[in-house]
């Protein structure tokens, strides 16, 4: 954008700002065709164009004209030429009309990228620009031109102003109603409240601009969507391989694991379950499951409890694990363990608590398996249990197994999802959730072929994206790819 800028006053061609405008995004649209999914694009293109709808034209100093002689009528009145004063206070206050500008007018793009809001970031912004642009900056400037001797204290100034101001930044962010938090409004609801965000910033005289405020109510007041009482929602993430759901009711919401982690930086907590929760206006958890400690199911963990408040962890995770000791209150999962949530039934089935003196046993053998039922409906979250616990299972508690959705168990290895399971369980669809081109190929070709061979209809959030199934009388499945299709991916 600059760089359009900087030619078009090189050539004389800053005709309209309007043009540049148009002629900067056409250039990066150019070169980088798939900048336009990316929030980046929209919020600097977004802040330019406001900025210019609401400056330009309105914000010229006033001159100030001298005093006609007493007595002559007729003598014209020239203008004068502002005092450092007025100066220095005109551009305090376009500096003060822009930061204005530039918070009000990007609140509906925000709440549509993001589903939230900085509520200090004025404040914030009122401190960051001044020091960073009139001392940081030249600090920097000319430390970079003085030699070594010189250079060191300049520069390390400079560095400290940083640092200071990072923690500055760190407090505000840290209060408590820093960011305002609402779900991602559907696209009509942000064409209105932009609507309404142009009345508030037209020029002055513009008819009760202060009305454009009211179109934000139904932006900022949203609540997050949940299921009537006795059913239940349950999202099965795409988190390539590894395993994480949301289990929903009308005023209770469960985790059931937290996916992979990707790299010591990256996890499926922080790259998708919170990013999703944050969507949709979920601010807090009544309860995180981890069914075992391996990480494709443990990875985001962490970096769930961190970021949002959550009641309590049931876990068949040793008492010196990392998650255990994060979380306010952790109970090991056990065989025997229910309870209701507005008419859903949630049963645990699996360890039996004798396991936990078993120190031969694999964590895949502790696996937390959990059975949900709602409005006469079923699923059963296995994790990774394999055939030994299946067989346990099948002979102890056979009555409990039957579900209409099964969590395919161990994401279809070879070593799990017996016939004689698959038999007791006797479920209409199974979900896989595996990702794509997986390292250790799950599911197993002849796995996935014994549930079609049982008319068990199949489902795969590496080929679907995640899936949805909402439970009432009946069991409605939806994948994200069929309902947000993309030009580029296959049928």
């Amino acid at each position: 954008m600059l760089t359009v800028v900087a030619a078009a006053l090189w050539f004389n061609r800053l005709t309209s700002i309007s043009h540049v405008l148009c002629a900067a995004l056409g250039v990066v649209v150019v070169i980088d065709p798939w900048a336009v999914l990316w929030p980046g694009f929209w919020l600097s293109f977004g802040a330019v164009a406001i900025i210019l709808y609401a400056t330009i034209g309105r914000t010229a100093p006033r001159p100030q004209r001298a005093d006609t002689q007493a007595g002559v009528a007729a003598a014209p009145r020239l203008p004068l030429a502002p005092s450092r004063w007025q100066r220095m206070a005109h551009s305090l206050r376009v500096g003060t009309h822009t930061q204005y500008v530039v918070t009000f007018g990007l609140v509906p793009l925000t709440m549509l990228l993001f589903g939230q809001v900085s509520v200090v970031s004025p404040l914030a912004n009122a401190v960051a620009i001044p020091l960073v642009s009139l001392v940081v900056t030249p600090l920097a400037l000319i430390g970079s031109m003085l030699p070594g001797v010189l250079a060191v204290p300049v520069l390390g100034c400079a560095h400290w102003l940083v640092e200071m101001l990072a923690l500055c930044l760190q407090w505000f962010s840290a209060m408590r109603y820093a960011v305002w938090s609402a779900p991602v409004p559907p696209f009509w609801m942000f064409c209105w409240a932009m609507l309404g965000t142009i009345w508030l910033l037209a020029p002055r005289g513009w008819p009760v601009r202060w009305l454009g405020l009211a179109s934000w109510i139904p932006l900022l007041a949203a609540q997050p969507s949940h299921p009537a009482s006795g059913q239940m929602t349950i999202t099965a993430f795409d988190v390539g391989q590894g395993m994480a759901l949301l289990i929903e009711t009308r005023g209770h919401r469960l985790l059931y694991d937290t996916g992979p982690a990707y790299s010591p930086e990256s996890d499926a907590g922080s790259r998708v379950i919170l990013p999703y929760l944050r969507a949709r206006g979920i601010n807090a958890l009544d309860g995180v499951i981890i069914s075992h400690s391996d990480a494709d199911h443990s990875g985001g963990a962490l970096a769930v409890l961190d970021g949002i408040r959550t009641a309590w962890v049931l876990s068949s995770l040793p008492v010196n694990h990392a998650i255990v000791r994060a979380a306010r209150q952790h109970v090991s999962c056990a065989a025997g363990q229910s309870w209701t949530w507005d008419g859903v039934r949630f049963e645990m089935l699996h360890p039996l608590p004798a396991s936990y003196a078993d120190a031969s046993l694999k964590p895949n053998a502790r696996g937390c398996t959990l059975r949900i039922t709602a409005g006469g409906k079923s699923m059963l979250l296995a994790g990774d249990i394999e055939a030994a616990q299946e067989a346990q299972l099948v002979a102890r508690a056979p009555a409990q197994l039957p579900a209409d959705i099964l969590l395919a168990p161990h994401h279809g290895s070879g070593t799990s999802s017996t016939p004689v399971f698959l038999r007791a369980v006797h479920p209409q669809a199974a979900i896989f959730q595996v990702g794509h081109r997986n390292r250790y190929h799950h599911p197993k070709p002849e796995v996935y072929e014994r549930y079609g061979a049982m008319h068990i209809q199949r489902y795969r959030t590496d080929q679907q994206g995640a899936i949805t199934l909402e439970f009432d009388e009946t069991i409605r499945i939806s994948t994200y790819r069929s309902t947000h299709g993309r030009y580029w991916q296959a049928r």
